[in-house]
């Protein structure tokens, strides 16, 4: 380890405007609280790439239960890594306590033999990598070698407002280059995760990947298969999100890490997963926040028509148990899919042929309107529908509905009532 890279606030382009008040309130709190308080990560990337981030998190040497001290707003969460999430209103800042990397001799120590680790051939050298638990705390210098990429590893110190560099992430966000901090094999191997985060940073960047990392994710990929498929799931609709799913998806494809996650996934990656991907990116790519309408079913439909599933694909299996509590059995490899999310894309597509019906009355279109996939439903239209007219036609009547059903509603209302005054008695002066 070397000496940092310290850029002074003179010489760099964040401004404390750029960073959202509720964090700064966080960093001030901690700093005023004599503990060290750096903005970290993504953030720090994206406000030197005159990006808007998408999350502002902050990294101190203040442990978590010394941060719920400070703030009656925190709560502390997470079993792998202890963290405190400091809630302002819907919205949430998250803080870490910096972290130093773990021994293979402490997580001997500290973790039980894992099922799945114990039945590996014995020399497998990367049985034991996988990392189940991490709250030994450190330095900041610490914490930044533990991360997974340089262009992640910076730090905003509020103290000072200087950016601090220990790991060279300023000259790769400068050549546009992913790269791993430490042995990729070794870090991919602790979590796996990290191959699907190095392609989805460089389609959403536009950035290279190192060679080193290629080469990793060749000899690696099988490992991926050993996440939690419910992590690798949020992942996959995190990618669906980002604006930049046709690139991430292509580049996973040309790398084989769609195989050991959803072999079908890999097969038909195709023309038809390209188009579909690349117009959702086109929908996601006006909003400057990621809209609410890109729901999960959306996401999903995007991905599994072009694959070639269908209405009928979609529906439950017959003579299957009809346990609602149970998960579907539809699911994309190893990739499950919430029952909710498979029904509501099925009434999405059952909604489509409707919606392209021109002639409908304009008391079926109102019913259309109430019907509760209407807004997912459009906007599966508007991204995949291939049909403007008909969206323009529908929006046209959604506004004149609108105005119809507000003067409706005004003149169905009873007329107010005025209150009567209430006369006063009158008292009559006593003559003395």
């Amino acid at each position: 380890m070397s000496e940092p890279i310290i850029i002074a606030r003179e010489a760099h382009s964040i401004s404390r405007k750029q960073i959202d008040p509720d964090a700064l309130k966080v960093l001030y709190r901690l700093h005023q609280s004599n503990y060290i308080a750096y903005l970290v990560g993504g953030s720090v990337r994206d406000l030197l790439l005159g990006r808007r981030p998408k999350d502002f998190d902050i990294g101190t040497s203040a442990h978590p239960y010394q941060i719920k001290k400070l703030f009656r707003n925190c709560w502390i969460i997470g079993r792998r890594f202890r963290l405190a999430h400091v809630r302002f209103g819907t919205k949430t800042i998250e803080v870490a306590t910096f972290r130093r990397p773990v021994s293979q001799e402490e997580l001997a120590a500290a973790e039980e033999p894992q099922p799945e680790t114990a039945m590996r051939a014995e020399g497998d050298e990367s049985a034991d990598r996988l990392v189940h638990r991490d709250n030994t705390f450190g330095t900041p210098e610490e914490d930044a070698f533990r991360r997974d990429f340089t262009i992640n590893a910076l730090f905003y110190d509020i103290a000072t407002f200087s950016i601090i560099d220990y790991t060279g992430g300023l000259d790769d966000l400068r050549a546009g280059l992913v790269r791993c901090i430490g042995e990729p094999a070794e870090r991919f191997q602790e979590d796996p995760v990290r191959m699907l985060r190095a392609v989805a940073m460089a389609a959403r960047l536009g950035f290279r990947i190192d060679a080193p990392i290629d080469a990793a994710i060749a000899r690696t990929r099988g490992e991926i298969a050993r996440s939690a498929p419910a992590r690798l799931i949020e992942e996959f609709y995190k990618l669906l999100r980002s604006g930049a799913s046709e690139p991430a998806f292509r580049m996973m494809a040309e790398r084989h890490l769609l195989e050991p996650i959803a072999h079908e996934l890999q097969r038909n990656a195709d023309a038809r997963l390209w188009r579909s991907l690349a117009t959702l990116d086109t929908y996601r790519r006006r909003f400057e926040e990621i809209p609410d309408t890109l729901t999960n079913a959306i996401l999903l439909g995007s991905l599994l028509i072009p694959l070639g599933y269908s209405l009928r694909s979609l529906l439950p299996v017959p003579g299957a148990d009809d346990d609602r509590r149970k998960e579907p059995r539809l699911s994309i490899g190893i990739l499950p899919l919430a029952r909710r999310d498979v029904e509501r894309l099925r009434q999405i597509l059952s909604l489509q042929q409707r919606l392209m019906d021109m002639n409908l009355s304009p008391r079926a279109k109102r019913a259309l309107m109430h019907r509760g996939p209407f807004r997912e439903a459009m906007t599966w239209l508007e991204i995949h529908g291939g049909a403007p007219d008909v969206v323009e036609h529908w929006r046209g009547f959604i506004e004149a509905a609108g105005a119809y059903e507000g003067e409706a509603e005004a003149a169905d209302k009873p007329p107010r009532r005025r209150r009567r005054r209430r006369r006063r008695r009158f008292r009559s002066t006593p003559t003395s």
